[in-house]
């Protein structure tokens, strides 16, 4: 027997009466849930998040806020165990991968709650410091950011329904703007058990936080001038949604984050065996296995030099033929299925693409079980890295291509470039010139650059791993979007506005903690 997943709109939850969608398992192929939405008033919605949501935040300090993160993130937290067996069941996960997407999501509610602590007790920040306009002091500006006065709407990817719901309410919750959530639709079981967590916690205010399980109908079409839309998704669907004509119409601000060809690129100096070496292979099959390789930060191109090619290559070879796929819930398994069987397809698609413009390594489109949504881990070398559509084309799945290339900084940097703009790139050098000139050729592509080198081996974090205090997003194909990094991520779901005037009545606009922070 399938679960109807419901939406929460207008203080309520809503069973839809259309045709559902329904959600399988991706060990087993059963049907666990279904989704649907129809019925729902979507200008209602906003209507309820504007007048009931938002008054009810915007009455409260960045502190109380941030008090409320915290909590919510117990409230989840209280519930681990019953949300790995849910992620496991509906997005395939392992327990690793289902924790990496569930503590995410609790992580970053709790960074987000230290960060209101941090801002105290104020409903509105000050913008830089203050400006003389005049001959003197007494004509003076101020820029402050406050909270907008519309509802923040966040269409959220399949691979993290939990911690891709909660980065982005973090940041909104904390702004003092109110949510609405709507989770991809073949993982939605994990972001609808949470988004019954977070309702019957009663910890937000009513309004703060509304949920839709299924499509969202015509609520694009009805957002206003202080909406906001956050997207992660495919770089087809982003551009759909950027063109919508009334988003177009009223300047509703919209942040996306899309498809990312993201690079490791290993330098020559890097000697074989050493600890930059070593940690390159890691995090490159890192990336490949976590959850198989469904992120948007994982490595799709691979670079490397050379002189090195056929030690990288029997060295990558061996590791990923180590990784066991199978059932998430069994032990030995290290790499669970894909997260549903249009993924399967897509994936397979694509690897056969790529190997038609390479050699398949390791793995390839084989079936690897007779039920589920497995594919196998695939290593694809390309016979020259100027080929295009190694620099084009994103396989969402366990799939690399390795890449030779000279090994200067400029042919690294002209490469990289090709994929027209990625969330994160991996630099692997202990050769500082090397590296600086990398960094600067690749930073206006990047949303981050993450540098390994053998001095900070030890202690990193691998170079997929996205954290609360560093930005996420990425130029060009990557969406040209950007959330998180720290109090930068409010910024989004707040309006920046120069106040000028006599400075005593500019000053008197702040309360206590607010005239501190502006002097």
């Amino acid at each position: 027997m399938t679960t109807p997943l419901t939406s929460y709109v207008q203080g309520r939850w809503h069973t839809g009466s259309g045709k559902p969608a329904t959600l399988f398992n991706a060990t087993t192929e059963e049907a666990l849930a279904t989704c649907d939405s129809s019925g729902i008033d979507f200008g209602a919605v906003l209507e309820h998040a504007r007048a009931v949501g938002g008054p009810a935040l915007r009455a409260l300090t960045f502190e109380e806020r941030g008090q409320m993160l915290k909590a919510l993130s117990g409230a989840i937290h209280d519930h681990r165990e019953e949300l790995l067996d849910i992620s496991a069941a509906n997005a395939g996960t392992t327990r690793k991968d289902g924790k990496f997407d569930v503590d995410g999501a609790t992580g970053t509610l709790a960074a987000y709650s230290y960060f209101g602590k941090e801002l105290g007790a104020r409903r509105f920040l000050a913008d830089g410091e203050g400006i003389q306009l005049g001959r003197t002091a007494r004509f003076w500006g101020q820029h402050i950011a406050v909270p907008r006065q519309g509802a923040a709407v966040h269409i959220n990817a399949f691979n993290f329904p939990a911690w891709n719901m909660m980065e982005k309410a973090a940041c909104a919750l904390l702004a003092g703007m109110p949510v609405i959530e709507k989770p991809g639709t073949a993982t939605a079981m994990l972001a609808w058990r949470i988004a019954q967590i977070t309702v019957a916690s009663g910890i937000l205010p009513e309004g703060a936080f509304q949920f839709i399980a299924g499509s969202t109908g015509d609520l694009l079409d009805r957002m206003g001038p202080q909406d906001v839309l956050a997207f992660t998704g495919s770089a087809w669907t982003a551009n759909k949604l950027r063109s919508n004509e009334n988003l177009l119409r009223n300047s509703v601000r919209a942040n996306m984050e899309a498809d990312s060809l993201n690079a490791a690129v290993l330098a020559p100096d890097v000697e074989v065996g050493s600890e930059t070496w070593r940690m390159f292979l890691r995090n490159v099959v890192l990336d490949m296995q976590q959850k198989t390789g469904q992120k948007c930060t994982a490595v799709r191109r691979v670079f490397i030099p050379a002189t090195h090619a056929e030690e990288i290559k029997a060295e990558l070879v061996a590791l990923l033929g180590g990784i066991v796929t199978g059932d998430p819930t069994q032990d030995a398994t290290t790499m669970g299925p894909l997260a549903s069987a249009a993924q399967l397809r897509d994936v397979r698609a694509g690897m056969e693409r790529l190997a038609a413009a390479g050699r398949i390594l390791c793995g390839g489109a084989d079936a690897v079980h007779p039920k589920g949504y497995f594919v196998a881990p695939t290593l694809i070398e390309a016979g020259s890295a100027d080929t295009a559509i190694f620099h084009q084309e994103e396989v969402f799945g366990p799939v690399a291509t390795l890449l030779p290339y000279d090994g200067s900084a400029a042919s690294a940097t002209a490469l990289v470039a090709r994929g027209e703009g990625s969330l994160v790139g991996s630099l692997y050098s202990n050769d500082t010139a090397w590296v600086e000139e990398t960094v600067l050729g690749l930073a206006p592509w990047h949303g981050r650059l993450w540098i390994g080198s053998d001095k900070m081996a030890e202690q990193s974090l691998p170079p997929g791993m996205v954290l609360p205090s560093m930005i996420h997003g990425g130029p060009g194909r990557a969406g040209g979007g950007e959330e998180l990094g720290g109090v930068r991520g409010l910024a989004f779901y707040m309006q920046r506005t120069a106040l000028q005037g006599f400075k005593g009545q500019v000053h008197g606009c702040f309360g206590p903690q607010e005239a501190a922070a502006a002097n």
